[in-house]
C-alpha cells in the first residue's frame, strides 16, 4: 500500500485543530521571541506539554529575557522549571545559555550548525527553533513523527535521526514545517504509542498499520 502523504496529512489536520496545540506551537503563537521559543522546545524534551507550560510560565515570568536569564542562579533556573524531566540538566543548560549565545551576539541563531553548539540542542530542538520561531523550511523529528511514518510505511527507518534524512530525500516541501505539530497531536491524541485508538482514527480504512498492536475497543 503506498501513502499519500498529502492526503494523510490534510485528513490530519483538519482532525487535529480540536486537539490541544502542542506547547512549543502554542508559545510561537503567542510570542516570536526565539529566546523563548528555544527555551520552551529546551524544557520540553520528555516532559509533558502541561508541564512544560506551567514551568515556562514560571521561568518566564522571572527570566522574560536573556538578560533576565543571566542573573539567575542555575538553583534557582532548577527550582523554576521543577518537574519537568530531567531539570537539573535543563537548569544548567539554561545557566550556560547566555554565556553560549555571546558568539551570537546574544541572538539565537537561525541555523542548524549555530544552534547545535547551544547547550541542550540537538537536531530535533534545532530544527524545531528554526520552524517555530524562524518559519523556515525545517523538518523537526521526534519519537511521534518517527514512529508514525513508519506505521504508515513511508519511511523504514531506526531512529529519529533516519526519519528525518530520509524525510528532507522525500518529503514535500511544503509540509515540512507543519509535520511535527500536526503529527505530536496526532501522536498525543490518537495514534499513541501504547494502545493507539485505530478504532477511532479517521486514517483506520487507509493506515497500513506496520508494527501496530490497536487498542482493543471497550464492549
Amino acid at each position: 500500500m503506498t501513502v499519500d502523504i498529502a492526503h494523510f496529512i490534510g485528513v490530519l489536520k483538519t482532525e487535529v485543530a480540536t486537539y490541544e496545540v502542542p506547547v512549543v506551537d502554542l508559545i510561537a503563537v503567542q510570542t516570536e521571541d526565539p529566546y523563548k521559543i528555544l527555551v520552551a522546545t529546551i524544557l520540553s524534551a520528555r516532559t509533558l506539554d502541561s508541564t512544560t507550560a506551567k514551568a515556562s510560565a514560571r521561568l518566564f515570568e522571572r527570566a522574560p529575557d536573556l538578560d533576565r536569564l543571566s542573573r539567575l542562579s542555575r538553583e534557582e533556573i532548577s527550582a523554576l522549571i521543577y518537574p519537568v524531566g530531567f531539570y537539573a540538566s535543563k537548569a544548567g543548560y539554561l545557566e550556560r545559555l547566555p554565556r553560549a549565545l555571546e558568539p551570537f551576539n546574544g541572538e539565537v541563531p537561525d541555523y542548524m550548525d549555530g544552534l547545535l553548539t547551544l547547550p541542550g540542542v540537538g537536531r530535533k530542538t534545532a530544527n524545531l527553533v528554526m520552524s517555530a520561531a524562524f518559519k523556515k523550511d525545517a523538518i523537526c523529528v521526534d519519537t511521534h513523527v518517527h514512529r508514525i511514518m513508519n506505521i504508515w510505511g513511508y519511511v523504514k527507518t531506526k531512529s529519529p535521526l533516519a526519519t528525518e534524512m530520509a524525510l528532507r530525500k522525500k518529503l514535500p516541501r511544503s509540509l515540512w514545517r507543519e509535520i511535527n505539530s500536526i503529527l505530536v497531536a496526532f501522536g498525543q491524541g490518537t495514534c499513541r504509542p501504547v494502545g493507539p485508538h485505530c478504532d477511532v482514527c479517521v486514517l483506520e480504512p487507509l493506515c497500513p498499520k506496520k508494527g501496530v498492536t490497536p487498542r482493543r475497543p471497550k464492549p
